[in-house]
């Protein structure tokens, strides 16, 4: 093995020798986000595609290649190569049965070649395979975390394209059925699919690609992501990991439309988040947007999922000055009142790009967020006097279970300082100059 073989094979695949089953349980762990109750369904363990050889193969979560046993005073020389860039990835010519699998999860235009050699005569090489990744005519699919509605809007748009690019695929995308309504008569090109239904259906057992869609914080050899999602944006993420445009374009939603559902012009809003650092924590704030919208002549809709939310001794109280339409309703309704809303202003929030779809103005209030983070609207509001961005920070690693994360300033009078110093007049400033126009 030379010394660019054994270099691939420390950074680009994992070798599995002496094999019989193509991937035990412990070893499906390999080609999966976590490997304790991962968030996708797992790859069949027996690999979805067949060569007379005996050798099998798919791409499913990366390049999967199982060797059967070589027959007699012979062996295996396998070459992965990645035929966009014309970098080999992995190479070995002294192989027996053994399963290989790339470390690279993400779309890559594989080529797999393979020769048979006797064991005293290298030169003598035969080449069995020679395959490079076609998915005409293959049944790809791309795997959506459940539960998370913003990211699912972010990120579908980019499925979408990728479903475009390959027409002659048929393209399954896994997700939250709470979700997938908004896009079936959207995107008919496309098979929408729960997590469960990818086991019932099998659909895992006849895959040719798997693409996994997610925020993979701990990353660092960019296995699951070929950039860090922190510096292309949450959104933009799912276009490197499926090797399409990164060019920015909302998704398209389709939902019954009883029209209006109020006569008089109003604003929408959104004030729950999940955690305190995607609030707007000025205590003021939103009272003060309401009281000036009222006397402008909107009326002022809150449309969160809940009037109330927090954790511990922590609640955060939808304003009392504002109409209350929060309540657990489907997102078609939620889509509804969007539509017709004159603009909307929320946070960094699921609600956010639900109304960046249907197509409306959004002020959009973050600072924890790099503005890159979202979606671009020319009525962003962030306080550069403060500090900000500490979600895009990879140095900052965002703790999922703690509601009051601050990473550089928790538990000073500086906590929570990049919404907190976002005036009212600040807010008030965006929404003149989008009334304005």
């Amino acid at each position: 093995m030379n010394d660019l073989a054994s270099s691939s094979q420390t950074n680009s695949a994992f070798l599995i020798p002496n094999s019989g089953n193509p991937l035990t349980s412990e070893q499906q762990d390999v080609t999966s986000v976590s490997k304790e109750n991962p968030p996708y369904p797992l790859p069949a363990t027996e690999l979805t595609q067949k060569d007379k050889s005996g050798i099998s193969f798919d791409f499913n979560q990366g390049c999967r290649v199982k060797l059967p046993a070589p027959k007699k005073n012979t062996i295996w020389h396998l070459q992965m190569m990645d035929c966009h860039t014309g970098n080999i990835l992995f190479e070995h010519n002294n192989l027996q049965e053994t399963v290989v699998l790339s470390s690279k999860q993400w779309f890559v235009k594989f080529s797999i070649k393979i020769w048979s050699r006797p064991t005293d005569s290298p030169e003598k090489k035969e080449l069995v395979l020679d395959y490079v990744f076609n998915p005409d005519n293959q049944i790809i699919l791309i795997q959506f975390p459940t539960g998370t509605l913003g990211d699912t809007l972010a990120w579908m748009s980019y499925a979408a394209r990728f479903a475009t690019k390959h027409s002659k695929s048929k393209v399954f995308c896994a997700l939250s059925d709470l979700i997938s309504p908004l896009f079936k008569k959207s995107y008919p090109n496309i098979h929408f699919v729960t997590h469960q239904e990818v086991i019932e259906q099998g659909i895992h057992q006849k895959a040719y690609a798997t693409y996994n869609l997610g925020l993979f914080f701990d990353d660092k050899d960019c296995n699951l992501q070929p950039t860090d999602f922190r510096f292309v944006g949450l959104h933009k993420t799912a276009a490197y990991i499926l090797g399409v445009s990164p060019k920015e374009e909302p998704v398209k939603i389709d939902f019954p439309d009883e029209g209006r559902p109020i006569e008089d012009p109003y604003v929408c809003i959104a004030v729950q988040a999940s955690t305190q650092c995607k609030q707007w924590n000025n205590p003021t704030g939103w009272i003060e947007v309401i009281d000036y919208l009222k006397e402008k002549g909107y009326r002022v809709i809150c449309i969160d999922k809940e009037a109330i939310g927090g954790q511990n001794i922590n609640w955060n109280y939808m304003p009392f000055n504002a109409e209350n339409q929060t309540g657990n309703r489907p997102l078609a309704e939620r889509a509804r009142w969007l539509k017709h809303a004159e603009f909307f202003i929320g946070t960094s929030s699921g609600l956010a790009w639900l109304a960046w779809s249907v197509g409306i103005p959004v002020v959009l209030i973050s600072g924890f967020t790099h503005p890159t983070n979202e979606f671009y609207t020319p009525y962003r509001v962030i306080n550069w006097h403060t500090c900000n961005s500490c979600w895009n920070d990879p140095k900052e690693r965002f703790d999922h279970f703690d509601f009051l994360w601050c990473p550089r300033h928790k538990n000073t009078q500086r906590q929570f300082e990049c919404t907190k110093l976002i005036t009212a007049q600040l807010v008030i400033n965006h929404i003149n100059q989008l009334t304005n126009k």
